[in-house]
């Protein structure tokens, strides 16, 4: 069985408080992207390791470290799944901010609900998601959302933004979130966000990354990205995540030519519903 896990950007990141655990409350929505991977689940015969994954696409460092793995492990303790050989070709790149690994970690467990015909409905799920990773209970719901928490936290807009065209710029090296969250210094300027702001000419001063002035000092590339996309035409444009990605949104589908870095542009989702093949 095949399944397409898409991207994510963050359209503003507030950095609200540091918890007793170190991490942070965010504030921030989630928009899907339609850039996406390709994850395929088949089941193995019984004399077959438990799981096994193979890559395209990419070469991964450690496998173990692979929320797809992880995934698989938590539904194994409690439902003793079947052998499964995986395979993920990789689109979406790493350490981008762009929510990649997230995003297969919670398509594997969708899968495999429906693979294993376990039945497990989405606040079920969520107590999965919850466990894998902060992004992860997002894409259970993959559509504009207020994100807050830890991100476990989801509540869908009714907005929309299918009419945007969006580029993702991303260069060679990657953004460490430990390293930007250590150097990032809280602020009383920071508030949750309360409802969706529709209007586009109020997007540069309300989605705000707070993390960006961080990033933007240790890698000053990221500034120049910026600057680029805005060059492009953007409407708006902020950095994903933690980075190191760089989005633009615009109205419509601009003209790249020369770009020096990794590049992506295709359409914003209004809701990237879950969907099989064989």
């Amino acid at each position: 069985m095949i399944c397409f896990p898409n991207a994510k950007i963050n359209l503003g990141l507030r950095v609200l408080s540091k918890r007793k655990d170190d991490f942070h409350n965010l504030s921030s929505y989630f928009v899907p992207i339609a850039l996406q991977d390709i994850l395929e689940v088949n089941t193995a015969s019984n004399k077959s390791p438990k799981r096994s994954i193979s890559y395209s696409g990419i070469i991964f460092p450690n496998q173990e470290n692979d929320l797809i793995l992880r995934a698989y492990d938590l539904l194994d303790n409690d439902f003793n799944l079947p052998a499964v050989n995986i395979h993920l070709h990789k689109n979406i790149p790493f350490g981008a901010g762009l929510g990649g690994g997230s995003s297969n970690a919670t398509f594997m467990l969708m899968l495999l609900n429906e693979l294993c015909d376990l039945q497990l409905n989405r606040n079920q799920l969520l107590k999965y998601t919850a466990v894998l990773g902060s992004d992860c209970s997002f894409f259970l719901f993959n559509e504009l959302s207020l994100v807050s928490g830890l991100g476990e936290r989801i509540q869908p807009v009714d907005a929309s933004m299918s009419d945007y065209y969006i580029v993702v710029v991303k260069p060679s090296f990657n953004c460490s979130t430990e390293e930007i969250f250590s150097h990032y210094k809280l602020t009383k300027n920071s508030c949750a966000y309360l409802s969706f702001i529709e209007n586009e000419d109020d997007w540069k001063e309300v989605f705000i990354n707070d993390l960006e002035s961080v990033a933007f000092s240790l890698y000053p590339e990221l500034q120049q990205i910026k600057d680029y996309v805005y060059s492009l035409g953007a409407i708006h444009a902020g950095m994903t995540g933690s980075g190191s990605s760089v989005y633009g949104l615009f109205k419509f589908a601009p003209k790249i030519k020369n770009c020096p870095f990794w590049f992506w542009q295709g359409t914003v989702l209004q809701k990237h519903p879950f969907k099989l093949t064989s």
